[in-house]
């Protein structure tokens, strides 16, 4: 297998490698059945990739409706009747 794949059995014996190639190369993927199963990325990296780029009041005051005068309005009906 390439440097950048492994085996679950090869990752379990050389587990310390894997991390060293996750953080020298880049992510390593380790297969299972000699299916895709896993990757493994290097904590930078993987801040990077799940860092929120803002919060949703952020998002909504950069929503192209902003400011488009679209009002929607609450229904003011009664709840439906529920048997217990």
């Amino acid at each position: 297998m390439s440097t950048d794949t492994w085996t679950v059995t090869e990752a379990k014996a050389k587990f310390s490698e894997v991390i060293d190639q996750a953080r020298t190369r880049g992510p390593q993927t380790v297969t299972r059945h000699g299916r895709s199963a896993v990757a493994i990325v290097a904590a930078p990296e993987w801040e990077r990739i799940t860092r929120r780029a803002g919060n949703l009041a952020e998002f909504f005051a950069a929503s192209p409706l902003h400011g488009s005068g679209l009002v929607a309005e609450r229904q003011h009906d009664r709840p439906r009747p529920v048997e217990l």
